[in-house]
């Protein structure tokens, strides 16, 4: 479903300025994987994401999603292929909009639309069921402005419209970092129910090493614009922080060394 192929960026190149990102990254995601990426701060999580979304062009390489080409499509031309979830919860949806009417902006994505009623009879059964399964009691405040809710309230919401548009790749950046502990854990709980419910193909980037191993079947972890560690199937089900650990310390060569990660 993704193909990464040799990609590098180097900002302010030929500067005192210039870091090198991304180096040579190469990466393939079947359809259905869950693939978690931790790191530390400059590892390259967020350069990866955001050249897979188009917000700025690679040097060098391809990016290939669902066998098309899209290394030179502007940002917004790809779009329909992406489902994105945002580290701010005030990012992703429109909050002064109802929660029923940002949801029906979702499911209009990328289609032609005409005159007629935004929000149908059928829809609204529709979205209160979709609302429901989330277990927020949000099916009784189809009309509240999404801007009236609690954060981790507000990213379930935008993983519900990130999934309706079935997106080829689904990408999360760090979507429950600025969340309380609790509240963190039941946003990821509902993105694995709708991942598995959905099947998305899904890149999830978290500064959480518990989380990265809890969750998806596979795990990359990135230093210094590469890609050190790779792990699926049974080999990152019997993971621990300290074996992550290890493995990270063989790989670079260096001692793990970010605060955020290990506080977390």
């Amino acid at each position: 479903m993704l193909e990464i192929k040799n990609i590098s960026k180097t900002f302010n190149a030929g500067t005192i300025n210039e870091k090198k990102a991304l180096r040579d990254v190469s990466i393939t995601l079947n359809d259905g994987d869950f693939v978690t990426v931790i790191g530390g701060n400059g590892a390259g999580k967020s350069t990866l994401l955001n050249a897979i979304c188009g917000t700025w062009q690679v040097d060098c390489g391809h990016i290939i999603i669902d066998g098309k080409d899209i290394t030179h499509v502007p940002e917004h031309k790809r779009a329909k292929y992406l489902g994105r979830v945002f580290q701010d919860p005030m990012m992703g949806t429109a909050a002064d909009m109802e929660i029923q009417e940002n949801l029906a902006l979702a499911k209009r994505r990328g289609k032609v639309r005409g005159l007629g009623w935004g929000i149908t009879k059928a829809e609204k059964a529709e979205y209160r069921e979709l609302l429901a399964t989330l277990g927020l009691g949000l099916e009784d405040r189809m009309t509240s402005k999404v801007g009236l809710l609690s954060g981790g309230q507000r990213q379930a919401v935008t993983l519900l419209m990130a999934a309706m548009a079935e997106p080829k790749l689904l990408l999360l950046d760090e979507h429950t970092a600025a969340l309380d502990p609790k509240t963190a854990e039941k946003v990821l709980e509902i993105t694995e129910s709708i991942v598995s419910k959905n099947n998305l193909t899904t890149l999830m980037i978290t500064h959480n090493m518990r989380d990265a191993i809890k969750h998806g079947n596979r795990l990359i972890m990135m230093h210094e614009g590469k890609i050190i560690v790779d792990v699926s199937g049974e080999d990152k089900k019997n993971l621990t922080v300290e074996d992550l650990l290890e493995l990270f310390n063989k790989a670079s060569g260096k001692e793990f060394a970010n605060d955020r990660t290990m506080l977390a």
